[in-house]
């Protein structure tokens, strides 16, 4: 099954971070990084709360799903 997550990939972007440098963040492979923002894996849900936390928005954002709210209800 292929996952989107492209808005993971502009976020990194925006930071101006590799894909390694994330994956450091996160305290994983680059390989398995790469894997979560091409679609090939499904992002584990302690990574998606730990970008969502680093990014400052909501899984919803994260996720692709129908919002274009970057930040998560308060």
């Amino acid at each position: 099954m292929k996952y989107e997550y492209t808005r993971i990939r502009d976020l990194r972007e925006d930071k101006d971070l590799s894909q390694a440098q994330l994956a450091q963040i996160l305290n994983t492979h680059t390989t398995q990084y790469r894997r979560w923002e091409s679609g090939e894996s499904e992002i584990p849900v302690h990574i998606l709360i730990a970008l969502c936390k680093f990014y400052g928005v909501s899984a919803d954002y994260v996720l692709g799903l129908p919002t274009d709210l970057k930040k998560p209800n308060k």
